[in-house]
């Protein structure tokens, strides 16, 4: 909340929530409660703090990415593009002995290839 600019007090985090919030309002005692850490808020309520606060809601539950993790993951989103997506999705849909199979076929040839770019000057 102060990374964001808001006091962590629970009367302010009452408030703000609430007024994103389009369910049923959380009481000042529920929100204190957050605040301390005795209770974890529902899903749908997280995802309402991590958009007011501009945050994951990852990072609410267990703080910043480590960098490298952090990292690799831009690594992973920016380095793909719509055509692996979609060929990852299909693998991904395939039952386990067949993704297994494809595993095995995709394995021999980034050994193939890794043994022909060795072998190149």
């Amino acid at each position: 909340m102060q990374v964001a600019g808001y006091e962590a007090r629970p009367a302010v985090l009452e408030r703000e929530f609430n007024q994103r919030y389009w369910g049923k309002p959380v009481t000042l005692q529920g929100v204190r409660r957050w605040l301390r850490g005795e209770v974890i808020p529902p899903h749908d309520k997280v995802g309402v703090l991590a958009d007011w606060l501009n945050v994951t809601p990852q990072e609410l539950g267990f703080g910043k990415l480590p960098v490298r993790i952090a990292e690799r993951r831009k690594r992973w989103d920016d380095g793909i593009g719509f055509q692996e997506r979609e060929i990852i999705e299909a693998f991904l849909s395939l039952p386990v002995p067949q993704r297994r199979v494809l595993r095995e076929v995709i394995e021999a040839f980034v050994k193939a290839y890794s043994a022909e770019s060795a072998n190149t000057p």
